[in-house]
């Protein structure tokens, strides 16, 4: 029993996500992925905005075995703060089929960011949803953006798409590989040759060092699972065609946050063909590219 209680309106992940039709190429990588605790082993952050239920390592290697995939890139979730102890664990236990995302903070020590990276960390994520964070953390990621860079590691941000034309001059400054979470959450009602959208195209096709994960069409569909988050596939596809050696995906499992439903990870992975048409590009955004970020060494 969890000394933690989750919030009450708290969405649980799928018990039972169906077999996707599409099977994903040998060696693919979901890139996007959580662990929440389990909160009796590594308790959650004080400071976190929700309690979440637990999500363990051995539900995450079940859920990726049952959707045909082999590896695993696992970020960090915010409910634990800077406290890397469970995605270490999770890492450690791996089998060298996870790499990680890490949240960290200034006064990190070179020792203790060697330990990470001896783990399999290899990025940092920082956070831009002003209703996730109590302060956009500008001066931390410039100072850490320069001393992880010696490692290899890159940066992960999540914002969205409404506060970008603020944050992008002090994004483009930024001195390492840096992967942009769920396409900047663009507002999918807009057209995807919009002007919002074609800022977020500006920032890939102008910056040879951005990527982009073109995952979470549960998080940006107005339409939904019924539809199949059909609305998302144009601004999922765009960006895969037009970066093909530049994007991700992840299942995002196991959905924090979500309030309106709880995403199948099985249809989610039946999305992946509509964005990524052609066995090479589904290569690329499955294989080739999460290897050569995170597993090149």
């Amino acid at each position: 029993m969890s000394q933690f209680t989750k919030d009450a309106d708290w969405l649980d992940w799928h018990p039972a996500p169906r077999k996707p039709s599409f099977v994903v190429p040998d060696g693919a990588v979901d890139a996007h992925c959580h662990v929440f605790g389990p909160g009796d082993q590594f308790p959650f952050a004080p400071q976190r905005k929700y309690t979440p239920c637990d999500a363990s390592k051995d539900q995450l290697w079940a859920l990726r075995d049952h959707l045909g995939f082999s590896r695993n890139v696992i970020v960090q979730a915010t409910c634990h703060g800077a406290d890397n102890r469970a995605l270490v664990d999770a890492l450690n236990a791996s089998g060298d089929m996870a790499r990680g995302v890490a949240t960290i903070t200034q006064d990190i020590t070179d020792e203790e960011l060697r330990e990470l990276h001896n783990a399999g960390v290899r990025g940092v994520r920082f956070n831009f949803v002003k209703r996730l964070v109590d302060a956009l953390p500008f001066d931390s990621l410039e100072a850490i953006a320069n001393r992880i860079k010696d490692l290899g590691w890159h940066i992960v941000i999540y914002f969205e798409a409404q506060d970008l034309p603020e944050l992008y001059d002090f994004f483009t400054r930024l001195p390492t590989t840096v992967v942009v979470d769920h396409m900047g959450r663009p507002d999918v009602s807009k057209p995807v040759d919009g002007e919002d959208f074609g800022l977020f195209l500006k920032l890939l096709s102008e910056n040879e060092n951005f990527w982009s994960k073109v995952s979470c069409p549960e998080r940006l569909s107005l339409l939904g699972p019924s539809e199949d988050y059909r609305d998302v596939v144009p601004f999922a596809r765009k960006v895969v065609e037009s970066f093909p050696d530049r994007v991700l995906w992840g299942t995002d499992w196991p959905h924090p946050n979500m309030k309106n439903h709880m995403p199948d990870d099985g249809q989610l992975v039946d999305v992946i063909p509509h964005i990524a048409v052609t066995e090479e590009l589904q290569h690329k955004l499955l294989v080739a590219n999460p290897m050569r970020l995170y597993w090149s060494d």
